[in-house]
């Protein structure tokens, strides 16, 4: 018998993002308020409405939406929960995602109908922890990302009964399950709580310390934003040691992952775009089919990933590497090998029998382009642009422009991409 079809599960910041993950073939959504999960910013489902059509949205089309509740609490959020989870719940998602034993515990007294999924945060990394868990009522439990494939294999075959979920994209937290106190201890703004400012990305520079009695300490500085501010490090006979952390990217390991009977393949980045989730979903979505059908790894989809910015990719702890393998000294911001996403094809002029494009990044004529849909992606190279009065354009300079380009009516809605290398 062929294997099972595990679940695509894509993150949704939006509900822009929410119909792009739809439409591209994820078959789950997750998402959460953000007083109780951890993304606060680059999130519209704190209102309620937006909360519910996206839920409506989801289930038209027999797709499932998780709302994320995994915070670690203090005292003041937990007194508030049940009064503003009831109505959350009571729209009906599919699931919770949590990962305080608090917070479960209430669920589970006032909520016994509601599933509950472990959140990664609470870092299981053996099959003894899922089978507690189990006991306590949870339905399903997303493994650490600390995890080799090995490792998840052998807790597969120990806990048969209860569903797993693992990450196969995104981007990657130095912390272990991403319990992090960087930003907390930096700027006050605890990660924990969802206020994570990526401090572990931060270009940092070292000074020596003018008076230090220990005498091994430097001063940090993050010039571009904090110049001038100060921050103690410890440096010891094996140097400094940097922060930034390469991004996941474990599609090479889907068919090992599908021959598993892993359930959920989920994909990390709620803050992220559209355009993050089309081209994410996407392949992924092919990568799956793929596997279950019996065929290998397009090595075209590894491809399709570099013309997504990125830190550099690394596939984790799914295979043991030496740590230059996923650490990146070199930069921490991302970067696009391969195309670089540029704009939206937002309607079609019939008189004119142009494509008008909404730019977010330069783009000019010459260049070789992507047109990304759900139906499948095409290439094609620009012969002619025009602005909205019909005179002719050699390029558009960056974000914020209207181009008309000779694209057919059915690229409307396409994501554009210039390919970096014509």
């Amino acid at each position: 018998m062929p294997p099972k079809t595990p679940e695509l599960l894509a993150p949704a910041g939006s509900l822009a993002m929410l119909d792009t993950a739809l439409a591209f073939g994820a078959t789950a959504l997750y998402a959460g308020q953000p007083r109780y999960s951890l993304r606060v910013r680059n999130n519209d489902f704190g209102d309620l409405p937006i909360l519910a059509e996206g839920i409506r949205r989801t289930h038209a089309i027999g797709a499932r939406f998780y709302l994320v509740a995994n915070i670690y609490p203090h005292g003041a959020k937990v007194k508030t929960f049940l009064k503003d989870i009831a109505p959350v719940i009571a729209l009906a998602p599919d699931a919770l995602i949590m990962s305080d034993p608090g917070l479960i515990l209430l669920v589970r007294e006032h909520f016994p109908h509601m599933p509950i999924h472990l959140s990664v945060q609470a870092n299981t990394v053996n099959a003894a922890a899922v089978r507690f868990w189990r006991q306590a009522g949870i339905s399903r439990v997303i493994l650490s990302r600390e995890l080799s494939l090995d490792e998840i294999a052998s807790i597969r075959q120990d806990c048969p009964d209860t569903e797993l979920e693992v990450f196969i994209h995104g981007a990657l937290c130095i912390a272990y399950s991403g319990r992090c106190l960087l930003s907390g201890y930096f700027n006050h703004r605890d990660p924990n709580q969802g206020t994570c400012t990526n401090a572990c990305r931060w270009e940092f520079k070292t000074h020596g310390a003018r008076t230090c009695s220990a005498g091994g300490v430097h001063l940090l500085e993050e010039p571009q934003k904090r110049a001038g501010e100060y921050m103690p490090i410890e440096e010891d006979e094996h140097g400094t040691y940097i922060l930034n952390s390469r991004d996941l990217r474990a599609i090479e390991h889907v068919e090992r992952l599908v021959e598993m009977g892993i359930d959920s393949f989920k994909i990390e980045g709620r803050t992220k775009s559209p355009y993050y989730v089309a081209r994410t979903v996407q392949a992924y979505r092919q990568a799956i089919d793929d596997a279950v059908a019996g065929r290998r790894l397009d090595p075209a989809l590894l491809g399709q990933l570099e013309g997504l910015a990125n830190r550099g990719y690394t596939d984790g702890f799914y295979r043991r590497h030496t740590p230059h393998a996923t650490q990146n000294y070199l930069r921490g911001h991302s970067e696009s090998g391969r195309s670089l996403y540029v704009g939206d094809v937002v309607a079609f002029d019939a008189a004119r029998g142009l494509a008008e494009i909404a730019s977010r990044n330069a783009f000019s004529v010459g260049d070789r382009i992507e047109l990304i849909q759900p139906a499948g992606t095409r290439e094609i190279r620009i012969d002619r642009l025009e602005d909205a009065d019909g005179a002719p354009l050699e390029r558009v300079p960056g974000s914020d422009h209207r181009a008309w380009i000779p694209l057919p009516p059915d690229c409307v809605g396409a994501f554009v991409a210039r390919f970096i290398h014509p």
